[in-house]
């Protein structure tokens, strides 16, 4: 055998490329010496790959999945480039690129920045968002054209950013003029995902790339945002205020009883919880009846004086009640009737503890000025 027997025997006869599993390679170019293929060669395109032929810097020919032989019967546009009288009789260069056309799937996306979008609720909030998507190649010669180039191994990373940018970009666009309420996105994630995959779609195309999925996972606010959002829903399921307030005193009742000094730090808080109570309620009913302002159901025009408030009389005067710490417990309450039968039969002394509301803490029956007479008729304790 001659050498130049042995110098054909060299040149590649079999172009095939299997992808690694590791790997996220979008397109890798079939490598061999001095990019010679022999003529009559074969060409395997797996499922999920097609294959294009450059030569001298022109796409020349893009084959799909199949096994080919590389001849001019097959072959007529490279055949052209080449412009050979003898028909590829003699080994030709050209480069062979494999192009991956599987579905990539579970890629990333979201927000770097939060989005200033205007809510019919709660005026201007800032929202982010992320989710996945799933994208492949289709167009194998444009992708070649337009992406990949001269590069030798076209890979994921290259490509992802650009990805995200146009696809956040598209669903800021989808968000803001989908005027969806804020509160109301969680049930339109479907919705939201489809006209933006409809207007990201277009700017993938011109790549030579269709995107097959587009989900959102979750749209949110800033964490301080939530925050008071929260406190609005717990006021929400509070409903009422003044009601809630009787029933946790109700329910603190019976703890505090078992403490004389939980009874009176309750009493007080009481006390101070009322008249809180009452001055807002006179300073918003002084602010409703105020000159120059107009109020539901107030006809007074602005600048009069208001109308004097129609007389009436004061209300009954409540009987006194004691609470009296009897027999080592607290007992009561109890009006001035009871207290003087408890003082007759003894169990009610000079020295007992007494209580009622608006008192700071318990104190001894005769150091109450009200019940001072219940023990006129009783001599002094001995010196």
């Amino acid at each position: 055998m001659g050498l130049l027997d042995w110098a054909k025997g060299q040149f590649i006869d079999i172009i095939e490329w299997t992808e690694p599993s590791q790997n996220e390679i979008l397109a890798h170019r079939f490598t061999r010496h001095k990019n010679e293929i022999k003529n009559g060669a074969k060409l395997v395109v797996r499922e999920g790959q097609a294959a294009g032929f450059v030569k001298e810097g022109q796409l020349a020919d893009v084959k799909m999945p199949g096994m080919y032989t590389l001849d001019t019967k097959n072959m007529p546009i490279l055949s052209t480039i080449l412009g050979w009288k003898y028909g590829f009789e003699s080994p030709f260069k050209c480069e062979v690129y494999f192009i991956s056309t599987r579905q990539w799937t579970d890629q990333k996306w979201g927000t770097q920045n939060p989005i200033m979008v205007r809510d019919p609720e709660f005026g201007p909030v800032r929202l982010r968002a992320f989710g996945t998507y799933a994208f492949k190649v289709t167009d194998p010669g444009t992708f070649l054209k337009e992406l990949v180039a001269t590069d030798p191994s076209f890979e994921l990373y290259e490509i992802s950013a650009q990805f995200r940018n146009v696809i956040v970009s598209r669903f800021i666009d989808t968000l803001g003029s989908a005027k969806i309420p804020m509160l109301d996105l969680a049930g339109n994630y479907e919705k939201v995902s489809k006209v933006a995959m409809e207007r990201i779609a277009p700017e993938l195309a011109k790549m030579g790339i269709s995107l097959t999925q587009f989900f959102v996972e979750n749209i949110s606010l800033p964490p301080e945002v939530e925050a008071a959002l929260d406190k609005r829903s717990q006021m929400a399921v509070l409903g009422n205020l003044d009601q809630y307030a009787k029933f946790q005193t109700a329910e603190a009742i019976p703890t505090a009883a078992a403490n004389p000094g939980g009874i009176a730090g309750l009493g007080a808080g009481l006390g101070a919880g009322v008249a809180i109570g009452q001055q807002m309620g006179g300073a918003l009913a002084g602010a409703a009846g105020a000159p120059g302002t107009v109020t539901p159901g107030n006809t007074t025009p602005p600048g009069a004086a208001s109308p004097a408030p129609a007389s009436a009389p004061p209300p009954l005067p409540t009987p006194v009640a004691y609470h009296a710490a009897i027999d080592g417990a607290a007992a009561g309450p109890f009006d001035m009737a009871a207290l003087a039968d408890h003082v007759k039969n003894g169990k009610l002394t000079r020295s007992t503890l007494v209580w009622k509301p608006g008192m700071a803490a318990w104190t001894a029956a005769d150091m109450v000025p009200e019940l001072q007479p219940l023990f006129a008729h009783m001599p002094p304790p001995l010196p």
